[in-house]
């Protein structure tokens, strides 16, 4: 199991009821940006701390590379959350967010689309292969 499986299974319900709050206040129909800035400013009002880029390592048979990492927000360093503004979320916005959880080694993933009239519908609880085993 993933030493952060835990703190980040009891940390989504409260990144959920942020970004419900997010949706609430803003309502659908935005540009993806709004509600990332509004997302990482709710949840910092809760407490948590969130970063939206990082540098990481990049290792490629045993190359490695230092790589700036543009994602929408890494919670307590356990929750890698995507915010979409989509009609529909497709295959390749999941595969692109576990890419990520897989590359920065974050066992959790939440893709919220925010382009839904109902929040819920539009999110998706992602974990990185086998961490929570």
């Amino acid at each position: 199991m993933h030493p952060l499986f835990g703190k980040a299974s009891e940390l989504t319900e409260t990144v959920i009821g942020a970004a419900i709050e997010v949706h609430r206040n803003k309502g659908p129909g935005l540009i993806e940006s709004i509600y990332e800035w509004c997302l990482l400013k709710e949840l910092e009002l809760r407490g948590l701390a969130c970063a939206s880029q990082k540098l990481v390592i990049i290792d490629y048979k045993g190359f490695k590379r230092e790589e700036p990492l543009r994602f929408d927000v890494l919670v307590e360093d356990c929750v890698l959350v995507e915010a979409k503004a989509l009609q529909n979320v497709l295959p390749i916005h999941k595969a692109q967010l576990l890419s990520y959880m897989k590359l920065m080694d974050v066992p959790l993933g939440l893709l919220i689309n925010f382009h839904e009239a109902r929040l819920t519908n539009g999110i998706y609880r992602l974990v990185l292969p086998g961490a929570n085993r």
